[in-house]
């Protein structure tokens, strides 16, 4: 069996390969992968028996059963989710604990509690619920349910070659197009995500009716099909059509699902006027709406996207989530154009915005993330009272932590891609990539480093490509092949070896890493004159449990993140920190609004101190203290 990864298409510039043609064998990544099988997925099976997401599905069976647990009409999601990990988890070498038990226990009273026109949903089914299904699309997301499962059952399809949860998937979307399609009700879901899966229904099944149905919902958003309250149309991305929405907007995990959709519609309908908008939502998002980190959505009240240049550090919403959507949104733009711009987005996602919400034990997480943390900082993660002061073991509105399961579980899936003769390596890890008539080895410690070592194990006689992503950071790269430096030149982000290949050909790239200062844009209020610290994809933040002075009073300049050296992790002895020599500026007055009569006096710092400075993704570990990403410019 050849198992197919999550995004099957062959219509883009590029084809994303199986699950099978890569495989992480050492390194970060793979690191991350084992403690998801040994932790992680452990730890979010126990969760979810006690926090009933079962016993709702097992109510629907026996009346007599305890109350739905939850206040959510999505929780069976989690249940999905996790399924769709676990599928990628049963089909390799490894099994959790209570995994396999589990995944039949869920697939059973799935199969058990699905009604008999095809509807299933634990909330609206359970027959003490004042509302019935169907009647609130915008808040029930029964559509949402719908994509989980879809994604979840394409899966285990494909991992698994067990097509129990495609039966039920089938069955829910069919009475869906039923309802929706073309000679049905003109209505969206108020949560995207049911787009991409049936996308992804249609590659796996090829049912058109899927795909229409998908088209559907793309092209009625923002037409007046949504019936909502509460919040205003711009949340649900309902305040104008997709192809003419001004900029990304809104609850910014509906936004990146409801694009990563759309892409999908495009990738297989061909349509440029998708296309064209998803193309200009993206620049505009990366240009004005994404944080150092990757991070999208700067609002706590409503979960939302705010304005262009809204991005307080504080106050930074960031939601694990949606950072998930965006890596998403952002591959699927790679297959439709063959972009490397996309993979560095993604990329900066993956070791930021979504590494961070995983503790490094890998069983506790963030909702939300910030980039500061105030030394008298006391809400929690995830807007709940009480519990632990950074991350949590689970919320009570729990969407977070089986994502990260599920995409933690598929990582694989994202690292290389191919168009014909030309193998794309988009990512860089110690992995093993075979296409069946072209196999390559990577040896790296990437990110820590960046020296990429890519050695031929098998090639066919005919002339191939490499295509090396070379990373809009990297100002100095080298290359050489075995052994002897090659010039190269890098199109589009691309750097091409073509040549016919041979067994035990080595290929080395170099991507020079320095630490680098960054600032940001004048309209940037919020971090106006302060400078952050990165090296390679990694943003790097100071803990106060890493400074002798308060990070509140440290200046940084320029020349003094370049000059900073490399040192071991305070938090994770693989990890790479940073040294850097900063200024401590002499104590502030107290005044909170001064009176200026003249041009207020640079900061000068009155002594200087050594701080240890972390990969951004490794905060929170630790006591909670401060912590900052951007500092106060010298």
């Amino acid at each position: 069996m050849k198992r197919a990864g999550a995004v099957r298409t062959s219509t883009g510039a590029v084809e994303p390969l199986a699950t099978d043609a890569v495989q992480l064998t050492g390194g970060l990544l793979a690191d991350w992968q084992r403690r998801n099988r040994t932790a992680t997925i452990p730890h979010a099976i126990t969760e979810l028996r006690n926090a009933g997401n079962l016993d709702n599905l097992r109510r629907l069976l026996e009346p007599s059963a305890e109350p739905y647990r939850g206040r959510y009409p999505f929780l069976d999601t989690d249940i999905y989710k996790t399924l769709e990990g676990l599928a990628y988890e049963l089909g390799g070498d490894g099994e959790p604990a209570d995994a396999r038990a589990f995944f039949e226990e869920a697939v059973e009273l799935l199969e058990q509690a699905q009604a008999d026109d095809g509807y299933l949903n634990s909330y609206f089914q359970d027959p003490d619920q004042a509302k019935k299904s169907w009647e609130d699309l915008a808040w029930g997301h029964e559509l949402y349910n719908l994509g989980h499962l879809i994604q979840a059952a394409v899966a285990a399809n494909r991992q698994l070659d067990d097509a129990r949860l495609l039966t039920i998937a089938c069955r829910f979307a069919d009475l869906v197009v039923q309802k929706f399609g073309a000679d049905g009700a003109e209505a969206v879901c108020g949560h995207p995500e049911v787009e991409m899966a049936l996308v992804e229904l249609y590659r796996e099944t090829g049912n058109r009716d899927y795909l229409t149905q998908a088209q559907l919902f793309v092209d009625r958003r923002g037409h007046g099909n949504l019936k909502y309250a509460l919040m205003p149309a711009e949340y649900f991305q309902e305040n104008a059509p997709f192809r003419e929405l001004p900029s990304v907007i809104g609850h910014a995990v509906r936004m990146a699902y409801l694009a990563a959709g759309a892409t999908d519609v495009h990738l297989e309908t061909g349509d440029k006027t998708l296309l064209t908008a998803l193309e200009r939502l993206w620049d505009d998002m990366v240009a004005t709406k994404l944080y150092l980190t990757g991070g999208l959505g700067s609002r706590h009240s409503d979960e939302a996207i705010g304005d262009r240049y809204e991005l307080p550090s504080e106050r930074s919403y960031s939601e694990t989530c949606a950072a998930i959507a965006t890596m998403q949104w952002g591959w699927r733009m790679f297959l439709a154009t063959g972009a490397a711009k996309y993979l560095d987005v993604f990329e900066t996602v993956l070791y930021n915005a979504y590494a961070v919400g995983l503790s490094l034990d890998g069983a506790a997480f963030f909702y939300d993330n910030p980039l500061q943390r105030r030394p008298d900082h006391e809400q929690r993660s995830g807007a709940e009272d009480g519990g632990e002061p950074l991350r949590r073991s689970w919320f009570g509105c729990p969407c977070c932590p089986p994502n990260v399961v599920r995409w933690m579980a598929q990582l694989q899936d994202y690292l290389a891609a191919q168009r014909g003769d030309t193998l794309y390596l988009g990512l860089y890890a110690d992995a093993r990539v075979d296409t069946g008539a072209f196999a390559v080895r990577m040896r790296t410690s990437y990110p820590w480093d960046g020296e990429i070592r890519v050695t031929v194990e098998r090639a066919p006689e005919n002339e191939q490509t490499l295509a090396l992503r070379i990373p809009n950071w990297a100002d100095e790269t080298e290359l050489s092949i075995n052994g002897t430096s090659a010039d190269h030149q890098t199109e589009d982000g691309w750097l091409t070896v073509s040549q016919v290949f041979q067994a035990g050909d080595e290929i080395q790239l170099v991507l020079r890493m320095p630490a680098r200062a960054h600032g940001s844009h004048p309209y940037l209020d919020a971090t106006r004159g302060a400078i952050a610290v990165a090296r390679g994809p990694l943003v790097y933040c100071l803990e106060q449990q890493d400074s002798d002075a308060p990070v509140d009073d440290l200046l940084l300049d320029p020349a003094s993140v370049t000059a900073a050296r490399t040192t071991k992790s305070p938090i994770a002895p693989n990890a790479v920190a940073l040294a850097v020599t900063a200024g401590v500026a002499p104590t502030p007055p107290n005044d909170l609004y001064p009176v200026l009569r003249e041009p207020p006096a640079v900061s000068s710092p009155d002594s200087e101190v050594t701080a240890t400075f972390v990969p951004y993704f490794l905060w929170g570990n630790r006591k909670a203290q401060a912590m900052r990403v951007w500092l106060r410019q010298a």
